[in-house]
């Protein structure tokens, strides 16, 4: 069976991914089971979007009960859970409004124009980004992301967009000009390697953009909705801070939806009404049955108390594996269940991967030596023990070549 669906892929679908040589079936908490009947432990979810594993009964019963009531109505109108939802969102952040969408590509789209607008007047259009930044793959996104393998082939880029250096407030200030209107970062930058923005990088960002009259743009797709152990990262950086920071507008998505299509940004109270009727929309953005399913996650991750499993257990893992840093693991970072293990750079990590893979593993990776651990909220501790029997099997071995 593996081979014959990898041939209708090879036959009909366009390559655009590096796949694995596994063909996934079935899944249930945090396992997937292959064609051949492999069990798998996945440490990945999704990337970062299973939040409470696979095949979870209680989204289910939220799917199934809202789809035989309302699965879809366009933003012509009103609809209750679209309404929950937002309130939902607004109460864990700041008063604002909140725009949703189908994917963090689309909610950093919805930035860039929320910026744009806001900058009509003034002539300002520009937005600083940071390097090895990720912010989605629509055309506006590889411009703003900042790696070069991401924008090769799609020349001319869309104007707009510079970059510097993660974590370098000097740089930043540096870069804006006349002609700039935002700063864009991810507070946890996670496609090159999960590397946290510092709290005093968060800070000088809101200091910057109060003087210069800039907005403050966050791209929460990856490493918010509670995976740090707060609902946003900037949240969980700052807490020990007395700071009261807010930013302008945040892009959500993955965790939020736990695998049903879901994207969102929420949009500061000052400039709440600035993509008004008719400048901004969506087909498919927000409908009920995407936000009964959101709505469902959020109330399990309340009830379970899952913001405090990820932190707790992510120190766990975290700790654990330091002790495994020397020859074979450079370093190991993360908040909550957000965590990179970089690799000494003789070693790839597509090959720790599939290294993994055979131990029954699912691990994602990030540039050319780190893994991602994205697991569920609720993995358990004894998952994640599992997972790091394995992790520790693969080291010893790599440390004998």
């Amino acid at each position: 069976m593996t081979q014959s669906i990898q041939e209708l892929f090879a036959q009909n679908v366009v390559p655009s991914y590096g796949r694995f040589d596994l063909v996934l079936e079935r899944g249930e908490g945090s396992y997937v089971w292959d064609a051949n009947g492999k069990r798998y432990l996945d440490l990945g979810g999704g990337i970062a979007v299973c939040s409470l594993g696979h095949a979870n009964a209680e989204i289910a019963d939220a799917l199934n009960e809202q789809a035989r009531k309302l699965v879809h109505v366009s933003n012509l109108y009103y609809t209750e859970p679209q309404g929950r939802l937002a309130k939902r969102i607004v109460d864990l952040i700041a008063p604002g409004r909140v725009f949703f969408c189908n994917s963090g590509a689309e909610a950093n789209e919805g930035l860039f124009k929320l910026a744009r607008k806001v900058g009509q007047d003034s002539q300002r259009f520009e937005i600083i980004t940071a390097t090895n930044s990720f912010h989605g793959r629509t055309l506006a996104g590889i411009a703003a992301t900042g790696q070069e393998k991401i924008k090769k082939g799609f020349d001319p880029p869309v104007a707009g967009f510079k970059h510097v250096p993660f974590n370098d407030l000097a740089a930043m200030r540096e870069a804006i000009t006349r002609s700039t209107i935002a700063i864009l970062i991810e507070p946890v930058q996670g496609e090159s390697g999960i590397t946290i923005a510092t709290a005093q990088y968060l800070s000088g960002l809101r200091a910057l953009c109060d003087q210069h009259g800039l907005l403050l743009l966050f791209d929460e797709v990856q490493a918010g909705h509670f995976r740090t152990g707060k609902f946003q990262s900037w949240q969980r950086i700052l807490e020990k801070e007395d700071v009261d920071l807010v930013p302008d507008a945040v892009a959500m998505a993955k965790s939020l939806g736990g695998g049903f299509p879901m994207g969102a940004f929420w949009v500061r109270e000052r400039f709440g009404e600035v993509l008004s009727a008719g400048s901004h929309a969506t087909t498919f953005g927000g409908t009920p049955l995407a936000c009964a399913v959101a709505l469902k996650i959020f109330e399990v991750i309340e009830r379970d108390r899952l913001a405090e499993n990820a932190r707790s257990l992510g120190a766990f893992i975290r700790e654990r594996l330091r002790k495994v840093v020397g020859d074979v693991v450079r370093e190991v970072r993360g908040l909550g269940l957000m965590i990179g293990i970089e690799f000494q750079s003789q070693f790839d990590a597509i090959d720790v991967v599939k290294r993994l893979h055979e131990r029954g593993v699912l691990t994602v990776p990030a540039g050319n030596s780190v893994i991602r651990l994205l697991p569920p909220l609720n993995l358990s501790r004894e998952e994640a023990e599992e997972g790091l029997r394995a992790i520790e099997s693969v080291v010893v071995d790599l440390a004998r070549t």
